[in-house]
């Protein structure tokens, strides 16, 4: 969730490269996150400055502008979403120790900052905040005071939190580095010649440099402008993966769409075909080589679970229906943050299969390291090449989607359902459930998903008109069956995020069993129905459903597959979507539900790329 930059340059090319204008950049591309205060601190003439300012980073930069810094080429720059305290000045970061002299910004939550926070009262310690990081920072101060080596001081200080936790440290008896250390939280490295950097992501330097070294758990690093030196938590010297970054800083630029959010809408067609790019060798056997199990492991699977929370759980429950029907191994979708509490039946025979598009989501990242703990196979589906989930399951499967940097999902629920299908033809392939024929068929149909999905973004004036038109509907109900339901909870989950209104999604065959009540003359009520070509039972349930709500009154609104021209006549709108296998539409139907949501947010004058209350990564429990 929290942003966190660090930057150490060459003081004598201050003049040209300020740490201050790094911090920000870094801040700016980072504010995907969410977040709701920032502040920046810099080292400069045995002095720390510091800036911080509740509220957007617009804040931050008037009150700079109106108080600037003496020049500096090294400091750390912080966005903060709230934990431990509001959002206020005084709770933003960066927070202070050693009298002063040492600045601390922290991503996560530090589970026993209570006591730590009572024992440094008992030793005469003041609090300025309300947050978890200031108790911190007074922590390291002491240790700072006792070892006089600002790395040594922050290996001592870890070992005493508990929790979540990425901290930077400065100090102005150490002008020559940047100390920060991560546990179960985000942190990567990017190497500069003749400086440095640290983000909680590659987007905090993207600007800068392409390089970048990987941090594992629990480790400590320090920058300094010509080395950068990992130790382990236990003190013991490690060594970080250096990786180059595949895409530049104008990948996270809007690339004149009006939001991040309909760019990336619109970036769909590649992140489907990224997402399939090189997974078949010459003859067209799938390969996919970054899965790491073997497949004899894999030919004894007996359950798949699949762990997920929010857009990524409606991923994995399309990914049930198709996985069940080419492999016929039982898959359970499980929400993430209620699967270790439940004391779920787990062994060496299931596979847990991990989505979440940053690789850093708490709850998803817990429930991983219980399954393994109870000795089942993970693997992750991801979007963040190095993030923590990928790194701590026993396999991945990576979308290569490219940034998703609005905070409500949409390119990235295409690739993940993608990324879940090429999942089940694997293993298909692997138990021999399918002909090899009929999965090079599945596939072919696949790769022509892009050019459908460019077709119905060619024909979207109709819904943007139709969104427009609905600014003021206080309530959309959502149907489907079969893969369409997923559909109709993800297609509700937009309009909740992005327009604030009451939405919800229910399987249509529920209808008479309690939600039918909610429907009253003007009720907008979208129907995704099955195709006609598919099973032709739940096609005509389906068509049944919007006879009944529309007999109540409702405002009936169907996607549908071209030339189904049963649902005409029952709908006062209809968006058509080109024709595939049925287990493959949602890939299409999702599509007018997102330009939907995000035109009638638009309407509404709302921020779709950063909604209220929400962060893209959520990195705390």
């Amino acid at each position: 969730m929290c942003g966190i930059v660090g930057y150490i340059g060459l003081p004598e090319k201050i003049a040209e490269h300020q740490a201050l204008d790094v911090l920000l950049e870094g801040l700016r591309r980072l504010e995907y996150r969410g977040y709701d205060s920032a502040g920046v601190a810099t080292v400069a003439g045995g002095t720390i400055e510091a800036r911080k300012k509740s509220g957007k980073l617009a804040n931050l930069i008037d009150e700079i502008e109106g108080a600037p810094l003496v020049p500096a080429s090294l400091g750390i720059g912080h966005t903060r979403w709230a934990t431990h305290g509001g959002p206020t000045d005084q709770n933003a970061h960066p927070h202070f120790g050693d009298d002063g002299r040492l600045a601390v910004i922290h991503n996560g939550i530090i589970e026993n900052f209570a006591e730590l926070k009572q024992k440094l009262s008992a030793a005469g310690h003041t609090f300025d905040s309300q947050t978890d990081t200031e108790v911190a920072a007074k922590l390291l101060g002491e240790a700072y005071q006792a070892t006089g080596d600002l790395t040594e001081a922050m290996r001592q200080a870890v070992n005493e939190l508990d929790g979540a936790f990425t901290l930077l440290a400065v100090h102005t008896e150490a002008p020559d580095r940047v100390v920060a250390a991560r546990r179960n939280s985000p942190l990567v490295v990017g190497l500069g010649e003749g400086e440095n950097f640290l983000g909680s992501d590659v987007s905090g330097f993207i600007d800068f440099t392409r390089e970048a070294v990987e941090l594992e758990q629990d480790q400590i690093v320090t920058i300094t402008t010509g080395d950068v030196a990992i130790i382990n938590f236990d003190g013991t010297p490690a060594e970080g993966k250096r990786f180059h970054i595949n895409w530049d800083a104008s990948a996270a630029e809007k690339g004149g769409y009006a939001s991040f959010m309909e760019k990336e809408i619109h970036e769909q067609p590649k992140a489907v075909e990224d997402t399939l790019l090189g997974r078949t060798d010459a003859s067209g056997k799938l390969t996919l080589d970054e899965l790491r199990i073997s497949p004899e492991e894999l030919k004894r699977t007996s359950k798949i679970i699949v762990l997920a929370c929010g857009t990524a759980a409606y991923a994995g429950t399309v990914a049930k229906y198709a996985i069940e029907h080419w492999t016929r191994i039982p898959v359970e979708v499980e929400l993430a943050h209620e699967f270790r509490y439940r004391d779920p039946i787990i062994d060496e025979t299931t596979l847990v299969v991990s989505i979440s598009q940053s690789g850093e989501t708490m709850d998803t990242l817990m429930a991983v390291r219980y399954a393994k703990e109870q000795g089942a196979r993970t693997l992750s589906i991801c979007n963040t090449n190095g993030s923590t989930i990928p790194r701590e399951s026993d396999a991945v499967l990576y979308l290569h989607a490219g940034p998703e940097i609005a905070v409500a999902s949409t390119k990235a629920f295409l690739a993940m359902i993608t990324a879940s299908y090429l999942l089940g033809l694997y293993l298909a392939q692997l138990r021999g459930q399918l002909f090899s024929g009929q999965i090079s068929d599945i596939l072919a149909d696949l790769h022509k998903i892009p050019g459908k999905i460019q077709t119905i973004l060619d024909g979207a004036e109709p819904i943007k008109a139709l969104a427009r038109g609905m600014a003021q509907t206080p309530s959309v109900l959502f149907l489907g069956r079969h893969v369409g339901f997923p559909v109709a909870m993800e297609g509700a989950l937009k309009l909740k995020e992005l327009a604030y209104i009451h939405a919800e999604g229910f399987a249509a065959g529920e209808l008479k069993h309690g939600p039918i009540a909610l429907i009253e003359e003007g009720q907008p009520v979208f129907v995704v129905v099955p195709s006609p070509r598919g099973r032709d039972s739940l096609h005509s349930k389906v068509v049944s459903n919007i006879q009944e709500v529309r007999a109540r009154g409702a405002k009936t609104i169907t996607v549908a597959e071209d030339g189904d021209d049963a649902v005409t006549e029952f709908s006062e709108n209809v968006f058509f979507v080109p024709e595939t296998q049925p287990l493959l539409m949602p890939l299409l139907t999702t599509v007018p539900l997102q330009i939907f949501a995000c035109a009638l947010a638009t309407e509404k004058g709302y921020d779709v790329d950063q909604p209220r209350n929400l962060a893209k990564s959520v990195t705390v429990e």
